[in-house]
């Protein structure tokens, strides 16, 4: 790879408009044989990251890591509630009522069980989840046309999002039985050390993974709606409600959109994707499968803990890519705005 990039890629150096990019900066553009297209990037030394190479997507999955590492340690206490609700509604009937029973049988430390499992866990996912996502969008772009693209563009990000959280889950499936087991069954290892032993000893690798398909009807369908939720806000809000270019935005005008984007995707994606969250947590019990779960618990109650986890969700996903986005701000690094329609499907659409 590091051979391909060094004989066929050519560089020069393009002044650019102070409204496109800031002041004293340049655009590098590289020009690829596989590609028609120009891929820019940023730079204020005359070597900056661009678009599609190495080192964005190194970025991207730095990006990713901290994201869903931190926002999912943030919210740990609610996520414990929240599967404590669906592991055992009779015991725990409400948010508050958890809330409640969890201090008095366990104290303020007890909300954060799991951590370490959260943190590793959903860092290893960040990485592979945003990485690859945008590795794909970009890939798709290159073997479409403008026009295709912007057409299908929406199926293009549901495509690459569901590939992205398929492979990102394999890493996280462990680590998230694990978190789950230590916040809802009584006895269980506190520690990550001592879970592992003991799940490994009791019901050997396949233990790590018994959830891994139920973990993808989760996780899939959330991470779909996710990403195409966010990129299709994104572009409203800057067409509709903004009405102004994102280059012409400070730094945190353009961010506030991000958060504005994210919320909404979030609420969305925790609807979707409940009922499969519900029947994860339900799995962790002894001896549990999914049609057990299902005729244990009926259709109502995989709805179970709904609020508390579109809350939840929402904060998450507004706060990922308001991390997410500061990372590549922080990095410099080029931020294309949202897709237009092309001039020549402009030219197309307005003699059909």
């Amino acid at each position: 790879m590091n051979l391909i990039f060094s004989n066929v890629l050519h560089r020069h150096v393009e002044p650019t408009h102070p409204s496109s990019i800031e002041k004293g900066q340049q655009l590098i553009k590289w020009h690829s044989p596989i590609s028609s297209r120009r891929i820019t990037c940023a730079s204020t030394t005359g070597a900056g990251i661009c678009i599609g190479s190495p080192m964005y997507y190194a970025v991207c999955s730095i990006g990713g890591s901290l994201c869903c590492a931190t926002t999912h340690l943030a919210i740990l206490p609610l996520d414990l509630i929240k599967c404590r609700m669906q592991v055992n509604s009779v015991k725990y009937p409400s948010l508050i009522d958890t809330l409640k029973i969890s201090l008095k049988e366990d104290g303020v430390k007890g909300l954060i069980r799991g951590w370490e499992a959260t943190a590793l866990g959903y860092g290893a996912q960040g990485v592979v989840r945003f990485g690859l996502y945008e590795y794909l969008k970009i890939k798709f772009a290159d073997w479409s046309n403008p026009e295709t693209f912007y057409v299908y563009r929406t199926f293009m990000y549901l495509t690459a999002a569901a590939i992205a959280e398929m492979t990102a889950d394999i890493p996280l499936s462990p680590f998230e039985s694990i978190k789950i087991r230590t916040q809802t069954i009584s006895g269980f290892p506190t520690s990550l050390r001592q879970a592992v032993s003991t799940v490994m000893a009791t019901e050997g690798i396949g233990g790590f993974y018994k959830s891994l398909i139920p973990l993808w009807g989760r996780q899939i369908p959330y991470t779909m709606v996710k990403f195409a939720t966010f990129e299709r806000t994104l572009e409203f809000l800057y067409k509709s409600v903004v009405m102004r270019p994102r280059d012409s935005l400070r730094k945190s005008q353009q961010l506030a959109v991000t958060f504005a984007a994210g919320y909404t995707a979030g609420v969305y994606c925790a609807i979707v994707s409940h009922p499969a969250d519900t029947i994860i947590s339900k799995l962790q019990e002894p001896g549990m499968t999914v049609a057990n779960v299902y005729r244990k618990i009926g259709f109502i109650g995989l709805w179970k803990g709904l609020g508390p986890r579109i809350l939840m969700i929402g904060s998450v996903a507004a706060s990922q890519w308001l991390i997410y986005d500061a990372v590549k701000v922080g990095f410099n690094i080029p931020r294309p705005p949202p897709p237009e329609l092309p001039a020549s499907l402009r030219v197309k659409l307005a003699y059909s």
